[in-house]
């Protein structure tokens, strides 16, 4: 399980805010991955904003992305507003990156 959620981290590695130049990983976009014995995958993430001009464009690129990691047999996105993001939730890769 371990190395699928490694592959499932990577690939979600390779998803960009096209506001921000940090992947959504490292912006701490992605709240949580639960995976199920079968290889079903869900995502718990938000966007940097609720009125995020590209709040209906990056839910199904997640989900198209991680649904291509070999060993996932299906992928489901929740987009929630709960906790809401903010930049103390960037690993310290994005802060660098991004010179905060």
């Amino acid at each position: 399980m371990k190395e699928l959620e490694s592959k499932i981290t990577d690939a979600l590695k390779t998803v960009f805010d096209p506001e921000i130049p940090v992947n959504i990983y490292d912006l701490g976009l992605v709240y949580d991955i639960r995976i199920s014995p079968c290889g079903a995958v869900d995502i718990v993430m938000t966007l940097t904003s609720p009125a995020c001009p590209v709040a209906e464009q990056i839910p199904p690129e997640v989900e198209m992305t991680v649904r291509a990691v070999p060993g996932v047999t299906a992928t489901k996105v929740e987009l929630v507003w709960d906790p809401p993001w903010n930049p103390d939730m960037m690993s310290e890769a994005a802060r660098l990156q991004l010179n905060l």
